[in-house]
């Protein structure tokens, strides 16, 4: 009986989305976007992420094969794959159905980032000029010889360089 649905699931064909439900097989598919890689290769990465045997790799790598989302060629003792564009095709064409549900709200959070990026924009500009205004008069108050004038927090305290007491300050 196993054998049966065994076949069965060989020659059926899977839906875009149960393939790309899987995070090992949605990270072969990132390795491929870089090119064309071999077994082996694809097996030590996914081994190290993931912590799964090579075997099982090859299943994964047999599954994107059959569902038309990796192609392979045989290049002497190595199997190179690489992504073959259209099972993503066909992925992209089944969600394209629900565009309407989901473009509207993307197209307004790009707003709203777009919105908050401005803002950011204008307040370092801002910053920048208070800063550089602070900096300026900073350069003012300083006379000829190098001594600068008192800020003004002691001013408004009524204290003199030297720190006594102002006398407009004590009336």
């Amino acid at each position: 009986m196993l054998d049966l649905y065994k076949w069965q699931c060989k020659h059926c064909r899977m839906h875009a989305l149960d393939v790309l439900g899987d995070p090992v097989r949605r990270r072969i598919l990132e390795l491929l976007t870089d090119g064309e890689a071999s077994s082996g290769a694809i097996a030590t990465v996914i081994g190290d992420e993931f912590g799964i045997s090579q075997p099982a790799v090859s299943q994964h790598l047999r599954v994107l094969r059959e569902q038309g989302f990796a192609t392979v060629r045989p290049e002497g003792q190595r199997r190179l794959y690489a992504v073959d564009p259209s099972g993503p095709r066909e992925a992209r064409e089944w969600l394209s159905a629900f565009d309407g549900f989901w473009m509207p709200k993307l197209a307004a959070l790009d707003t709203e980032l777009a919105r908050g990026r401005r803002q950011r924009r204008l307040q370092a500009a801002t910053d920048a000029a208070r800063e550089a205004a602070k900096r300026k008069r900073a350069a003012e108050s300083t006379d000829a010889s190098g001594v600068s004038e008192p800020p003004d927090d002691k001013q408004s305290k009524g204290r003199t360089d030297d720190g006594t007491d102002d006398e407009k300050s004590k009336e």
